[in-house]
């Protein structure tokens, strides 16, 4: 029974790892790509910021397809009696309001992106995680160690390395106005952001149902639903419906492409949110944040491919910090994974001699009795 159960752990442990590393490759998908794509839209005359804020979640729908795997997978074992989903009304309700929120740090990160460059949004963005520790430690008490600690500093100091030159890279023709704006709304989104991340792992914590990977999925689908219920009320007020096909017609890249545009954005950024939440339910909400830091010198370092963005000696010094921050929070991760597994097997040992000095005791007992 001991080697079945240690057999369950280990495979468990796999699966959460394969899970941790699947879920960091979409969010890094969704991480690169989507800022990229949203900056496409609007550089080549897409100017809809409720539009652009509504793909980020719009592609709720391909949620179905892995709940409904997971559904078939468990109708096997289990029966016709399986359910379909497993949420409880508190959970919906709590994951509806993250929903919400979610729906203004979708608009406010939309507007910035519209405002500034791919290269100055990430490094505004990058402030998301020190919002993301702070948020960490009063929400779910999160633990830091020395390594955390400073995985966090040297991230935060890329960022603010990389805004030495931010002047260098604003738009032609964009106003002082127009830059502080956009400035400060992503920074708005960043701090939300860093707020929502920690708020998912306490919903996790305060939920009243056991959190599998399932049910994951389904909380997302509630998130992105009511995100984008936010978004498409925006849209309504705005008559962004009405202006989509006459802004396609005068697309720069041609109509058929405005539409590839909005479909790719829409499924790649449903990679970024599902890859977040993943490693929020493997790890915790600030390794999600410091995945999403270290993705943002990437980021900028596409724009510079894809949009000709200039890379100045700042970028390069932050992507070099911002590496190692990672590196030094992983390692960090591993000593300490080590350290409690040899914890583990030493109080597994101390309790096996006590099993075996309690069946010993009894013998000895009887042998003392048959002594003359």
């Amino acid at each position: 029974m001991h080697m079945e159960a240690n057999h369950e752990e280990k495979r468990n442990a796999a699966l959460k790892r394969a899970l941790l590393i699947l879920s960091c490759v979409l969010l890094s998908i969704g991480a690169c790509g989507g800022p990229l794509i949203m900056r496409l839209y609007f550089i080549h005359g897409g100017k809809r910021v409720w539009l652009s804020s509504w793909l980020e979640t719009g592609g709720w729908p391909i949620i179905f397809i892995p709940i409904a795997l997971a559904y078939y997978h468990r109708r096997t074992t289990e029966g016709p009696s399986t359910k379909l989903f497993f949420m409880k009304l508190p959970l919906f309700i709590a994951s509806a309001v993250i929903g919400l929120l979610t729906g203004i740090d979708d608009y406010l990160y939309a507007y910035g992106v519209a405002r500034l460059p791919v290269s100055t949004a990430s490094l505004i963005t990058a402030a998301h995680l020190a919002f993301t520790a702070l948020f960490a430690f009063l929400l779910v008490k999160q633990k830091f160690t020395s390594y955390s600690i400073n995985c966090v500093f040297l991230l935060t100091i890329g960022a603010a390395v990389l805004g030495l030159n931010t002047s260098a890279d604003r738009p032609k023709g964009e106003s002082d106005k127009q830059y502080i704006a956009g400035f400060m709304m992503t920074l708005s989104a960043a701090a939300l952001y860093g707020f929502v991340l920690p708020l998912v792992e306490l919903t996790y914590k305060k939920a009243k149902q056991t959190i599998t990977y399932a049910l994951v999925l389904e909380v997302q689908l509630v998130m992105c639903l009511f995100a984008t219920i936010f978004c498409t009320v925006g849209m309504l007020i705005n008559n962004d419906f009405k202006v989509i096909p006459r802004e396609a017609r005068n697309f720069e890249l041609g109509e058929s492409k405005y539409y590839v545009v909005l479909v790719f954005s829409a499924i790649v950024w449903q990679g970024f949110f599902l890859g977040a939440i993943g490693i929020i339910f493997c790890a915790s909400s600030l390794l999600s944040g410091i995945v999403i830091a270290v993705l943002l010198p990437v980021t900028e370092i596409l724009a510079v491919i894809f949009y000709h963005e200039k890379f100045q000696a700042e970028k390069g010094v932050a992507l070099a910090l911002s590496l190692w921050g990672f590196v030094s929070y992983f390692y960090g991760e591993r000593k300490y994974s080590k350290q409690k597994e040899s914890e583990m097997k030493n109080e597994k040992e101390k309790e096996k001699e006590v099993e075996i000095g309690k069946k010993d005791t009894p013998e000895t007992a009887e042998v003392s009795q048959l002594d003359p």
